[in-house]
């Protein structure tokens, strides 16, 4: 594919400006996202050399790695503290604290309490936690703290809960298919293709050896975000998971809901298992950024639906390589990168319904029709059907059904397989390759 790992450094100037731009705003910055998508890289490396070329100096930047053996002395919340304090001695500077793998810092009994004796329901207050400390750090004016964290023991998701009103989040998504396609040598086709087998987890996208490629992203996703799910959940045994897994990659862009998920799972292990443990499960899948759910919407009828929804992968590599690539379906695939892009691009998205009255041989008829993606922009929407090809008329008229039936005159857009360029019929509705679609944002 012609990368060259040696030398790379992918550019993500997107979240720097979100970094910039919540700079001082007296609020610990979150960094979350699923592991290994380049949190600490966005941080320590691409944050740190903005800094340094925009006049802020070495001694400026303060960074410290949980993770690390060389700084496991500070998973203790005082030495933490003490050492951050220590290197923001002069008060008339302003220092750029980062925290890397800040749920790795322990809680331990408050040194000053020792001997106090608490209820049972105050007992949390005997201790010392990583959320005092950070609490102190940003009660510091000459302090900017930033922190990212996920693994078994506390996902990211906890720690933007935790702190509310004293958190702003900045979420990280694996590469766009505009950032791989910046750092790929090959022609937008080829790029794409490549895109939609191997996914955008940047470890895979420098890796330029295809069996490599597709051992990293099965041991990535088997033994660091499956072993986090079963640790965090203590979880006896990883079948039902695993099932549940293969049948949700297997029916990303489908309609399905829980019971039918549950029966899908038990027949992959010839053994029954609850709707209620599904639910559980996926909502693990979700807290873990591995899955995305779409909620589905009646347009007409301006409700929600409880069930059925559809599911989508974080990142289409790992879902590959969970189903040793052999489920390379392009359209479920095409759907898939576009729903996680609109996300990634900050849009409310749901999957639009539509109801359509018709007449047949003398009966009223009512049929629903699907639009993949309703994506909300304020007070306005814009509907946006998936379509890998248009190959005839009928294709055409089947795609482009619902969208003519909304009722509305909202924009309408088809996006197709390819790298056809945009154009609009006599219809008002707007068609545009995916390449181009991805490539800018049209929206």
């Amino acid at each position: 594919m012609g990368f060259n790992a040696d030398i790379m450094i992918i550019k993500r100037d997107e979240y720097i400006t979100q970094l910039v731009s919540k700079s001082w705003n007296n609020k610990v910055k979150i960094v979350t996202g699923i592991r290994r998508c380049g949190k600490s890289f966005l941080l320590n490396t691409l944050f740190r050399n903005y800094l340094l070329e925009n006049g802020v100096s070495e001694d400026e930047i303060i960074s410290i790695d949980l993770e690390k053996k060389s700084d496991a002395r500070y998973r203790n919340p005082i030495a933490l503290l003490d050492f951050v304090i220590r290197r923001a001695r002069n008060q008339s500077g302003r220092y750029y604290v980062f925290i890397d793998e800040i749920q790795m810092a322990a809680k331990i009994k408050n040194p000053d309490l020792e001997g106090v004796q608490a209820s049972e329901e105050d007992g949390d207050l005997l201790y010392i936690t990583f959320y005092d400390v950070l609490n102190e750090l940003i009660s510091k004016p000459n302090l900017d703290v930033y922190v990212t964290g996920s693994n078994s023991r506390m996902l990211s998701k906890d720690i933007v809960t935790n702190f509310r009103d004293r958190g702003t989040e900045i979420k990280i998504y694996p590469l766009s298919f505009a950032e791989f396609y910046n750092v790929s040598n090959e022609e937008k086709a080829d790029a794409f293709e490549s895109y939609m087998r191997f996914g955008g987890m940047p470890s895979a996208v420098i890796e330029n050896d295809e069996k490599e490629k597709m051992k990293y992203l099965k041991e990535l996703h088997n033994k660091v975000y499956f072993k986090d799910i079963v640790e965090r959940y203590k979880l006896k045994d990883d079948t039902v998971l695993d099932a549940l897994v293969n049948s949700l990659y297997s029916a990303v862009g489908s309609l399905t809901n829980v019971h039918n998920l549950a029966n899908a799972a038990s027949t992959l292990m010839q053994k029954g298992t609850s709707d209620n443990t599904i639910k559980s499960y996926i909502d693990f899948l979700e807290d873990a950024y591995l899955m995305m759910e779409a909620k589905r919407y009646d347009i007409k009828g301006k409700k929600y639906f409880e069930y059925p929804q559809k599911y989508y992968a974080m990142d289409i590599g790992l879902r590959n390589a969970k189903l040793n690539f052999r489920q390379i379906d392009s359209g479920h695939i095409m759907e898939n990168i576009l729903f996680v892009e609109l996300i990634r691009r900050g849009y409310s998205v749901d999957v639009g319904m539509v109801k359509i009255n018709s007449c047949t041989t003398g009966k009223k008829m009512m049929s629903q029709h699907e639009i993949d993606f309703i994506v909300n922009t304020g007070t306005n929407k814009i509907y946006i059907q998936s379509a890998w090809n248009l190959d005839s008329r009928d294709k055409e008229n089947q795609e482009t059904l619902s969208l003519k039936n909304t009722g509305d005159f909202f924009r309408k857009i088809v996006v197709t397989g390819g790298n056809g360029k945009m154009w609009t019929d006599e219809n008002g509705i707007t068609y545009i390759g995916v390449i181009p679609f991805l490539l800018q944002d049209i929206l």
